[in-house]
């Protein structure tokens, strides 16, 4: 398996991993919509291509605090996607692996994910609400421990806090149901 970033020539394969994995169209959509979205630039976008054929994707796109704080570089990780068939073989945590790494290289210092709070966490994600930050928009309680943070560079949580700002396309309340 390789991972790599991917380029315009990848679109269709990036949306078929996402159609393929999700079972629908909603991811496929989202993604095709950030990937075209000045305000989820800049932003990383991965793929995991066995062989030839595409089995994975992971896309990270640009987010901000609601007062500003632009001394804190954040992205939000939405979505990571793999087909059926190389479901439970790694794929996906490989790609958040390596995209954790080039975040942090470019000086990314919060990545947020709400997702699988049982997968997640495995990957070095913490609840983002119990640490000061607040999702785009309102998430239950139930689902609290869904809203997750991983801080690339050490002291960079506890020095700031506040609710996150996504890009437009993902800005939607529908996005944003765990």
């Amino acid at each position: 398996m390789i991972i790599r970033k991917s380029t315009e020539s990848d679109l269709s394969n990036i949306l078929y991993v996402e159609s393929q994995a999700f079972g629908n169209h909603k991811e496929s959509d989202l993604v095709n919509g950030l990937l075209s979205d000045p305000t989820a630039m800049p932003l990383l976008s991965l793929i995991a291509v066995d062989d030839v054929k595409a089995i994975g994707h992971i896309l990270f796109t640009k987010a901000k605090f609601t007062n500003n704080n632009d001394s804190v570089s954040a992205v939000i990780l939405a979505p990571l996607a793999v087909i059926p068939d190389a479901q439970k073989q790694g794929v996906g945590g490989e790609l958040v692996k390596e995209g954790l790494r080039l975040l942090s290289e470019s000086g990314v210092d919060l990545v947020f994910v709400l997702g699988h709070p049982e997968y997640y966490p495995r990957h070095g994600f913490k609840p983002a609400g119990a640490l000061g930050f607040e999702a785009p928009f309102p998430i239950p309680e139930k689902h609290a421990n869904a809203w997750m943070v991983q801080e690339l560079h050490p002291g960079v949580i506890g020095s700031v806090n506040g609710k996150m700002v996504c890009a437009d396309v993902l800005n939607q309340p529908e996005h944003w149901r765990e």
